[in-house]
């Protein structure tokens, strides 16, 4: 297979100026920037808004046994868009705190959000969901289950959390994603690595 790679680097872009224009429980900048055009020729000061949400660790809890995946159930305001509904399954995610190791970020969003414990996390793939618009980037798990609050509703309540636990066999989850009823990035992406490498993880995951 050929190796593809990029025309240009970290030192091919420059931001001139960058102010915040909002300040919420999220935050936008307004950036002045510059790039090089693959001409070679450089772009005049082009003015980007961008949300800067901080970035994210994600993680799909997996029952290696039993074979079956935790997705968790909760609303999202995003998604509320006519007769569609704003609840989605998703996999676990949290926003990384300053100070914090991805794996800590896992262990503890699994934690809250599920009930989940797990003693072995590998990653999947670092990635960004909407770089035309946001800063934020995702690093995403797969994570060896042991426990987990499987019917019950969870959450932090000074986040207004309120989250239903779901344990969904491999092959139905699967199912789901190929009818098209996960529908949101992450979780999107998690399933398909599943679908694709699932066996060969669960052979190096059971205990011999």
């Amino acid at each position: 297979m050929s190796e593809l790679s990029l025309a240009y680097g970290a030192d091919d872009a420059q931001v001139i100026t960058q102010d915040t224009v909002f300040q919420g429980y999220f935050r936008m900048d307004a950036l002045t920037l510059r790039h090089k055009r693959f001409d070679g020729s450089w772009t005049s000061g082009i003015r980007r808004e961008l949300f800067q949400r901080g970035d994210a660790v994600a993680v799909l809890p997996w029952d290696v046994e039993a074979d079956r995946v935790i997705l968790i159930e909760q609303f999202r305001p995003g998604a509320i868009r006519g007769a569609e509904s704003p609840w989605m399954l998703e996999a676990i995610a949290g926003v990384v705190e300053a100070g914090e190791t991805d794996e800590a970020v896992a262990h503890r969003e699994a934690s809250e959000e599920a009930g989940c414990t797990m003693d072995a996390l590998m990653p999947i793939v670092s990635y960004y969901p909407s770089p035309g618009a946001c800063t934020e980037q995702i690093r995403l798990f797969i994570g060896r289950l042991t426990e987990a609050a499987i019917g019950e509703v969870r959450g932090v309540e000074t986040e207004h959390e309120d989250i239903l636990v779901h344990s969904v066999a491999r092959e139905d989850a699967i199912a789901l994603l190929d009818a098209g009823k996960i529908n949101n990035g992450l979780t999107l992406i998690a399933l398909h690595w599943l679908a694709r490498h699932g066996d060969r993880l669960r052979s190096e995951w059971r205990p011999s």
